[in-house]
């Protein structure tokens, strides 16, 4: 009999995902791709994308689960979790505990707080601004005529502390132009940046307790992993693939699921 496997997709607003797992909850292929304007057709490139990486190939998919906010642009899945749900319980594989996940997308932050038997316990969103995000970060990279790939490499140089608001990306890189004005480096500016992006998330809420990051910004920005370390005064914790954390989770539900009906 071959073994089965189960995939979950992530559509987000910047980048859909997709994790295919074995019945022993084991990676078996996974891809990456920015989400465009046809969610369907991303979705479904990124799923053929990772099931040509499986090893063999040719191999069937017993059954799909999506999320993200494009989760019910995907016709073939077979049902849809929130981004809430798969984050949670993506993160709670690899940290079964008590935990608060700070997942920071390129367009929301969202701060999810679960019990030590993995159960939800309450969420909280940034949504009206894109301040603090990846859309954030790639503003600010255009304003210091730096790549969005240099930024993380380029704040680590920094020899300053300089803070930089976060609390609107216009009002901010109006704030970055005048800064720069006043003879400020770039690699300063840079890890202000950083630095304002975690300030934002913490005033999201109370970070208590062990501290999850997930998500792409985490995943290409790992000056992050040190900065709320060193602000939060303990080591957080990172999932092996942080950007891939909710297709993982959506993956993990979709095998809890095996042999339900299809949902329409």
């Amino acid at each position: 009999m071959s073994p089965k496997l189960f995939a979950g997709i992530d559509v987000g607003a910047s980048a859909t995902k997709c994790m295919i797992i074995s019945e022993e909850k084991e990676e078996a292929g996974s891809a990456v791709a920015k989400t465009g304007i046809d969610l369907a057709g991303d979705a479904k490139k990124v799923f053929e994308d990772a099931l040509s990486r499986v090893d063999g190939g040719g191999v069937a998919v017993a059954r799909i689960v999506s999320t993200g906010f494009g989760r019910k642009n995907v016709p073939f899945a077979d049902a849809s979790r929130t981004e809430i749900s798969c984050q949670s319980l993506g993160c709670y594989f690899h940290f079964p505990r008590a935990i608060v996940i700070v997942d920071i997308g390129g367009q929301d932050t969202k701060v999810i707080r679960t019990d030590a038997d993995g159960k939800l316990k309450g969420f909280k969103m940034n949504r009206k601004c894109a301040a603090g995000t990846g859309t954030f970060l790639e503003e600010i990279s255009h304003r210091l005529d730096v790549s969005l790939e240099e930024m993380n490499a380029l704040a680590t140089r920094s020899k300053k502390d300089v803070e930089i608001g976060a609390f609107c990306t216009v009002f901010t890189g109006t704030e970055i132009l005048a800064r720069i004005r006043e003879g400020l480096s770039r690699e300063d500016l840079a890890k202000g940046v950083y630095k304002s992006v975690v300030k934002r998330a913490m005033e999201m809420d109370t970070l208590v307790g062990d501290v999850v990051l997930t998500g792409g910004v985490v995943a290409h920005n790992t000056i992050l992993y040190d900065m709320f370390s060193e602000i939060l005064g303990r080591k957080v914790l990172i999932p092996p693939k942080p950007q891939l954390t909710g297709a993982f989770g959506a993956a993990l539900y979709a095998l809890q699921e095996a042999g339900q009906p299809r949902l329409e």
